[in-house]
This record gives structure tokens, sequence and C-alpha cells, in this order.
């Protein structure tokens, strides 16, 4: 079994057809299904079921693929040590959560830019919960996460806690600030999390909120009187910096940001020279 045999089989589950893996690696598709075949003969288990419409992984396949994915990501990090020479170069795999980018973060990456240029970024955003499981999995190298990070299994490389408040395009009076059409990110935003037990906590329902995946959509909606907000006090800049603020009681008010990474990831010398940044430049 070679490492490219994995590779092979990897583009396959990702693609969920042997035609399209061979267009990804640059392959004849008779190379990969003859070599797909070598692997499954090698190893004498089913990977895949042929399909009319391609292939279907198998209980057997999921249970290769995390081992194969493990392996070819110890092989990746393997190379991106031998090939650091102790100046900060490569690629650095950054995860954030929109709300980040509302503070300093532009700044701190443009004077990073201009410092380490050899340094490129491959930025991916999402919700805390897939960041967190991206770091885990060796598909990022760091992320900035908003989630309680006392006791996290991470290595904590930055943390800073934000104010959360309720943000609105009108003046409300206190009787009707919870009576609002609320606006809320998918299922997973830490934000709505604390909206929904806040919300919980004084016998009040959430009905049919403005489900918005956009934070500039979600923040439009409010800045029009459309919808209210959960959301830290970082995002009041620019065209949202005259939005109405409240305060929200304090078991919901305060929520940790931080910068995690695996604590048994070799550290680059160009993720060294970001972290230190981080901490100059703040968020």
């Amino acid at each position: 079994m070679e490492l490219s045999d994995l590779r092979i089989f990897r583009a396959i589950a990702e693609e969920g057809s042997i035609t399209l893996a061979a267009e990804k690696l640059g392959y004849v598709q008779s190379h990969v299904t003859t070599r797909l075949r070598k692997l499954e003969d090698e190893i004498g288990v089913l990977l895949f079921y042929r399909t009319p419409k391609g292939v279907q992984i198998t209980e057997k396949g999921k249970l290769f693929r995390q081992h194969a994915d493990s392996i070819l990501q110890m092989s990746d990090e393997l190379v991106r040590v031998m090939q650091d020479n102790g100046t900060p170069s490569g690629t650095l795999r950054i995860g954030f959560v929109e709300t980040v980018t509302c503070g300093n973060f532009m700044k701190l990456l443009s004077a990073y830019q201009a410092q380490y240029e050899q340094v490129s970024f491959h930025f991916v955003t999402g919700h805390s919960d897939e960041l967190m499981e991206k770091v885990n999995n060796y598909e990022l190298d760091a992320a900035f996460v908003t989630e309680d990070l006392t006791a996290t299994s991470f290595a904590v490389d930055y943390i800073q806690t934000d104010e959360i408040v309720l943000l609105s395009g009108r003046k409300l009076d206190e009787a009707s600030l919870l009576r609002q059409k609320w606006a809320v990110s998918p299922a997973g935003c830490p934000f709505r999390k604390r909206l929904e037990q806040w919300l919980r906590d004084e016998g009040l329902t959430m009905h049919h909120p403005l489900e918005i995946s956009s934070l500039e959509t979600l923040l439009s909606s409010v800045k029009e009187g459309i919808t209210v907000t959960l959301l830290p006090k970082s995002v009041l800049t620019g065209s949202y910096e005259d939005l109405y603020v409240y305060p929200i009681p304090k078991p919901y008010q305060f929520i940790q940001v931080g910068l995690i990474s695996r604590k048994d990831k070799y550290v680059s010398h160009a993720y060294q020279a970001f972290v230190e940044m981080v901490r100059e430049y703040g968020l």
C-alpha cells in the first residue's frame, strides 16, 4: 500500500465518482480504477459500492477513510516540518467565525503579509464546532472560535473576552425588546445558543426567526429595522456603528474568543509569527 493509493482513495471518497476523482488528480480513469481494485484486493475489503451514478462508500470504507485521512495528514505535516527553514514561509490554513473580522483582524493580517511576504493564507469560515473539528482533523492549522475555552483539549494561543449585546436598528422600549423578530445564524452559532438559552430561561419562545448565514446580510436586516439580534460589540463598526445597543443579563453577557490549535501539532515559524502578531494587535 502506497501513499498515492490513499490519495486516490480519498479523492474517490470526496468526489463520489471514479471519473471525477481521476479528473481531480490528473489521471486517466482506467488508472484510478486499477489502483482502487488493487487496494481493495490487498486489504481484502470492498471500499465502495459501484452504482450507475458513481460510487458509494461502504461501512468498511468509512472506517478505512478515517485512518487514511490521518496517515495523509501526518505525511503532509512531515513535509511541512522538513521544509520549514526557520524563516516564516509556506501556507497557513486558518479558520475563523465571521464576527472575528469586524475588529483588528484585517489590520493584523495586512501587517503580517507586509512583513512575511513568503507566507500565503488559506482561510475557511464557519461555526466554532465545524472549525474545531477541522483543526482536530489536521485540515486547519488553527482557528478563531467563540466558545468556553477554559477546559478545551486544544492549545489556546490567544484569548479575549467579548461582550454580547442586543442590537436593533431603531429605539425600543424595555417592554418590547423580547417581542421583536429575531435574526439568527444557522444552528451551531454560539450567539444563537445564548439567545435560545436566554429566552428559554425567561419562559419565552422564539417564533419563526429569520435564519441568515451571512453576517453582512444579518446586520443589514437589523439596520433596516426588520429584525433584532445578539452579537458581540465588536461588530459595531463602519455602517453599523450607530445601531442601538441594549445590554443583556449577565449570565449570557460575555463569551470567550480564542485562537486554537492542536497541542500535538508542529508549530511552524510562520504560525509562531502569526500568533505573536495576533497578541500584539488583538482582535
